[in-house]
């Protein structure tokens, strides 16, 4: 009898080696590491094949700075942010009935990376990023509908900010789109 197959080691998702990257180079910018330990370092993350190769390569590095959190909530009715309002370095948004619309294309940013994590019931949802922002759906669930999305031609890495969505759709979908200059 031969013995069941073992599970693969999980994989590093480019998000996790994206972040690993921008905490060595932060941590190189704040004189916490050398030009030579970051050279090391940066090897290390680009060549892991496991998520603790990671961790190794970040171990003692200071903190990293959680930023703000902020929670937007409603269980039925109308979610709406538009116009020049500071995008936090995480947001939730959280409804179980009514629409979401959230205008990012004139919002402030103060972080390079945003997360935004929606849990939804019934209704959806409309998301407008910068022209140049680059969108990762990678940790969202779609219950009902599928998401609608077209990455924009100005999105590229390093042109704008990373807006992270993940989370839960339940009945209602996901429609984001990049603003016009």
């Amino acid at each position: 009898m031969t013995p069941p197959p073992k599970d693969p080691p999980p994989r590093i998702s480019e998000n996790a080696r994206d972040t690993a990257v921008r905490r060595l180079q932060e941590a190189y910018a704040d004189g916490h590491i050398s030009h030579e330990e970051m050279d090391e370092r940066l090897h290390q993350v680009l060549t892991a094949t496991a998520p603790g190769e990671l961790d190794e390569a970040l171990a003692a590095l200071p903190a990293e700075d959680p930023g703000t959190t902020s929670t937007i909530a409603a269980a039925t009715g109308r979610i709406r942010r538009r116009g020049a309002w500071r995008v936090p370095r995480t947001l939730k948004v959280h409804s179980a009935l009514g629409r979401v619309h959230l205008d990012l294309s004139q919002a402030v940013f103060e972080h390079p990376v945003v997360d935004i994590e929606l849990r939804l019931g019934t209704g959806g949802a409309r998301i407008t990023v910068p022209h140049d922002a680059v969108v990762d759906l990678e940790g969202l669930s779609a219950g009902w509908k599928d998401t609608l999305y077209k990455a924009g031609r100005g999105a590229r890495p390093g042109g704008g900010p990373t807006i992270r969505i993940t989370g839960a759709m339940g009945m209602g979908r996901l429609k984001i789109r990049h603003a016009r200059r």
